[in-house]
């Protein structure tokens, strides 16, 4: 199971940007962390014609799917649509992950046994006010 952002596991944080702008000011080789896919479908496209490795949250089944096939790394889904968007990357065999955010160390349970890749806690994600 992927955990990303709890205190006593080591983790790369990723980097939330809008812009290529703001790509352009993260550190080399960090994961971009996009936001919505919708609104950011262009800078999905973005990462993926330059090789970047990126995030995003899909709001259903389709975002995760075109989000997938654009290369994203990760794909956040809150349940239950974390549940069928997993159930999708093991039928067509997603490169991505599937993530869960979390808040509570006592959520790990649940998403373990609904079989979820992994998890994200919310300071995994660096936003530009914390640099």
């Amino acid at each position: 199971m992927i955990i990303l952002g709890h205190p006593d596991i080591p983790f790369e944080p990723l980097h939330y940007v809008e812009s290529v702008e703001e790509i352009a000011q993260t550190p080399a080789g960090a994961t971009l962390w996009l936001g919505p896919y919708r609104p950011t479908v262009a800078l999905a496209r973005h990462c993926r014609k330059n090789g970047l490795p990126y995030g995003i949250m899909a709001e259903s089944l389709t975002d995760a799917l075109l989000a997938n096939a654009l290369g994203a790394r990760y794909i956040l889904a809150s349940e239950p649509l974390a549940s069928a968007v997993q159930k999708a990357a093991e039928t067509y065999l997603f490169d991505a992950k599937i993530l869960v955010p979390v808040t509570e160390e006592s959520e790990l349970d649940a998403v373990a046994q609904a079989g979820i890749d992994g998890v994200i806690f919310q300071n995994a994600i660096t936003f530009s006010t914390q640099a």
